[in-house]
This record gives C-alpha cells, sequence and structure tokens, in this order.
C-alpha cells in the first residue's frame, strides 16, 4: 500500500497539473469560454501598460499572455503525466510564474478577490514542493539516527566490558 505522502503527492500533482493546463489554455484560445479569454485579454494588456520595460524589451500583451499560458499547460503536463524529478522542476516553474502573476496584479492594484486563485494555487505549490522534498532528506536522517543507534550500542559493550 502506499504511504499516506505519496497519496498526498499524487493526488496534489494530478489536481495542480489539471488546473494549469485548464487555466493556461484560457489564456491560449477562446475555445473553452470566450468570456474568460477575453479577461484574459484585457487582464495582460493592463499588465503590460503597468510594465513599460516590457515593451522595450519587445513583450507585448500578447507575448505575454502566450508565454505564460505555454509554460502553465507545459508544466500542467508534467505534473500530471510525468514521473520522477521533471514534476519538481515544473512545480517550481509554476511557482515562479504565481510570484509573477501575483506581482502583476498588485502591480494594477486589483483587489484581492481577482489574485486569490493565485494566492492559494501558490500555496498549494509550495506544499507539494516541500512534501515531495521532504521525503529525499528523510533517509539520511534515518542513516544517521542508525549510525548514532550502533555508537550507542558500541559505547554501552565497551563500558560493560
Amino acid at each position: 500500500m502506499a504511504s499516506p505522502r505519496t497519496i498526498t503527492i499524487v493526488a496534489l500533482s494530478f489536481a495542480l497539473g489539471l488546473f494549469f493546463v485548464f487555466m493556461g489554455t484560457i489564456k491560449l484560445t477562446p475555445r473553452l469560454s470566450k468570456d474568460a479569454y477575453s479577461e484574459m485579454k484585457r487582464a495582460y494588456k493592463s499588465y503590460a501598460k503597468a510594465l513599460p520595460g516590457l515593451k522595450k524589451i519587445g513583450i507585448s500583451s500578447v507575448l505575454l499572455r502566450k508565454i505564460i499560458g505555454s509554460l502553465e499547460v507545459g508544466c500542467g503536463v508534467v505534473l500530471t503525466l510525468v514521473p520522477g524529478r521533471p514534476k519538481d522542476v515544473a512545480n517550481f516553474l509554476l511557482l515562479l510564474v504565481m510570484l509573477a502573476v501575483l506581482f502583476f496584479h498588485q502591480l494594477v492594484g486589483d483587489p484581492l478577490k481577482r489574485y486569490a486563485h493565485a494566492l492559494v494555487f501558490g500555496i498549494l505549490l509550495t506544499c507539494r514542493l516541500l512534501i515531495a522534498r521532504q521525503g529525499d532528506e528523510r533517509p539520511e536522517r534515518e542513516d544517521s539516527r542508525e549510525e548514532q543507534h550502533i555508537n550507542d550500542q558500541e559505547k554501552n559493550k565497551v563500558k560493560q566490558s
């Protein structure tokens, strides 16, 4: 039977992956929802206006929306379907995207209800990454505990003789 940690990571990976595939697709095409697509276009225009430096380096609101949407779809697919370390990389990239989105919302002065989803999903991505990384550190601690236990046993043998 799978450990609770494994079940949590798989469930979070699958749910977050599907969410980001959905949200990225909305940014890229009006096929899922014309209203949401129009809202995304409007929002990214305001982000591009608030950051004039983007135009200086050749990034328009359309390109910014497509870059972020493509990152979300790609990383969402990785979180949903690809096993192993690539999930952690995708998780980290999506966390950076969420930080950028939170920055954009703050920059244009949006109210909390407009970016609460980015905040919540940023927290979920952080939790998933921490849980995944926690398992990597645990074997080292168990090894050091076993070594400590062996050292304690050897000291007891020396004291008894």
